[in-house]
């Protein structure tokens, strides 16, 4: 059994697995549109880890507000994208993040 890779962020550092987008449209004649096609990059997904948070000039650390679990909506160009394990994630950091999603 092949062992699970743990990632953990540094820093303000988020990791976060990006929302699965349509396997494809249809048009109502009935033709599928692949996914390739109309596919853009994610601009929301699951928080999977959170790093322990930004050290200030002064050296104080500033915790962070999102956690593990949040669904987060980001700017579509701030995240760095990598795959572990097959899967894809990003790995942005917390001021990249606009919003969580209740």
């Amino acid at each position: 059994m092949a062992a699970k890779t743990k990632i953990i962020p540094l820093a303000d550092r988020v990791l976060v697995k990006p929302g699965i987008p349509d396997e494809g449209k249809k048009t109502k004649s009935g033709i599928i549109i692949p996914d390739t096609a109309t596919k853009e990059r994610p601009e929301q997904g699951e928080v999977i880890a959170v790093g322990p948070g930004k050290v200030t000039d002064d050296g104080k650390l500033v915790p962070m507000n999102i956690k593990i679990g949040d669904i987060v909506l980001f700017s579509k160009y701030g995240p760095d994208e990598i795959k572990i394990d097959g899967v894809e994630y990003y790995i942005l950091r917390e001021d990249s993040i606009l919003a969580v999603i209740q």
